[in-house]
C-alpha cells in the first residue's frame, strides 16, 4: 500500500493529496496512452538527500513522450525541479518519485484529438520492491506464459502505461503460482526481462545481460554495467536462452524499484548455490555505496536536494 503524503504536484501546482483527482472520462484511463517514470531519492551517508540519476530519468520521460506523441506542457528543467520540490514539501529524506503524463478528458474514441496532456508527480516511501528479505536472500522467478512485446507491436523503448498490462498479467500469474516474480521471453523465445526489471546472469566470472533490442533501456541496468566495468568485471550484452539461464552461477534483476535483487531459483531450478553469489554481492555493495554518496567516482549521478 502506498503511504500517503501531504502534497502531489499536478499540472504545475502542489495540491493536497486527496484533491489529486481526474475525471472518469480521462482518455488515458480508457485507452492506456500515458507515460511514467520511477525514480528514487536516497538518504546519503553524510545526512544529505540525493535523487539518483535524475537527469537520465527526466530525459527518458521526455523520450517516452516523443515516442507516444504526447506534447508535454513543461520543460525538462521544470519537471526535474518539481521532483525535488515535491520531495521537500512532503518532508521525505528518501523515497520513490513517480512522474506521470496522461491525456485528459475531452474527445472519446481511440483518437484523442486535442485533449489536454496533464502531468503529475507523486512521492512516497517505498522499501524493497520484491518483498522483505529479497535483497539479502534472493527471490524465486517463473517463466511466464505471456510473451514480452515485439518491437513492432508496442514501442518497447518507452515507459508507456498500456505496455504494462503485459507485466501485470505476467506478475499476477507468477504470484498465483507461488513465485516472487515473472521472467518473460521475447517473441523469438530468448530471455527478455522481468515484469518490471532488467535481468543479468553471471557465469565463470563474466556478466551477461540482454541487449537493448526489444527491452526498456534501464537506468539501473546502465549503472550496473558501468560499475562492473569500473571494477574490471567483464560485461557482455547479448541474447541468451532459458537453458543458459538455468546453468548460470548467479542471476539478478535490476531496476529503480528492484535495485539489485538476486534470483536464487528459476522455474524450480536452483541457481548456483541457491543464494546471492559473490559478484552479485559485490555489485550490490558497490551500487549502494554509489547511491549513498560514498563512491566519488560516480558523484555526477547524484542530484542533491
Amino acid at each position: 500500500m502506498v503511504q500517503k503524503t501531504e502534497r502531489i504536484w499536478m499540472d504545475g501546482r502542489l495540491i493536497p493529496w486527496d484533491e489529486a483527482k481526474v475525471h472518469v472520462l480521462t482518455h488515458t484511463l480508457h485507452y492506456g496512452l500515458g507515460i511514467f517514470e520511477g525514480i528514487r531519492c536516497y538518504l546519503c551517508h553524510d545526512g544529505r538527500s540525493a535523487i539518483f540519476r535524475l537527469k537520465e530519468h527526466v530525459d527518458r520521460f521526455f523520450d517516452s513522450a516523443q515516442i507516444g506523441e504526447l506534447k508535454l506542457p513543461f520543460s525538462k528543467r521544470e519537471i526535474a525541479e518539481a521532483c525535488k520540490e515535491t520531495l521537500r514539501v512532503n518532508g521525505l529524506k528518501e523515497g520513490y518519485i513517480r512522474p506521470i503524463a496522461f491525456i485528459g478528458e475531452g474527445a472519446m474514441g481511440v483518437y484523442p484529438a486535442d485533449n489536454p496532456v496533464r502531468v503529475a508527480i507523486v512521492t512516497w516511501t517505498w522499501g524493497a520492491y520484491l518483498g522483505d528479505g529479497a535483497l539479502e536472500r534472493g527471490i524465486r522467478a517463473k517463466t511466464s506464459s505471456f510473451t514480452r512485446h515485439h518491437v513492432n507491436v508496442m514501442m518497447t523503448k518507452a515507459k508507456i502505461s498500456g505496455n504494462y498490462v503485459n507485466s501485470v498479467m505476467a506478475k499476477r500469474e507468477a504470484i498465483k503460482l507461488g513465485y516472487d516474480e515473472a521472467l518473460m521471453l521475447d517473441t523469438e523465445g530468448y530471455v527478455s526481462e522481468g515484469s518490471g526489471e532488467n535481468i543479468f546472469i553471471v557465469k565463470n566470472g563474466v556478466i551477461k545481460t540482454t541487449p537493448l533490442t526489444s527491452i526498456l533501456p534501464g537506468i539501473t541496468r546502465d549503472s550496473v554495467i558501468q560499475i562492473a566495468r569500473s571494477r574490471k568485471v567483464p560485461v557482455v550484452e547479448e541474447r541468451f536462452t532459458r537453458d543458459e539461464l538455468y546453468t548460470a552461477h548467479e542471476v539478478f534483476f535490476t531496476g529503480t524499484a528492484a535495485e539489485i535483487t538476486p534470483v536464487r531459483e528459476v522455474d524450480d531450478r536452483q541457481i548456483g548455490e541457491g543464494k546471492p553469489g559473490p559478484i552479485t554481492r559485490e555489485l550490490q555493495a558497490a551500487f549502494f555505496d554509489v547511491v549513498k554518496g560514498k563512491n566519488l567516482e560516480f558523484q555526477e549521478w547524484l542530484d542533491y536536494l
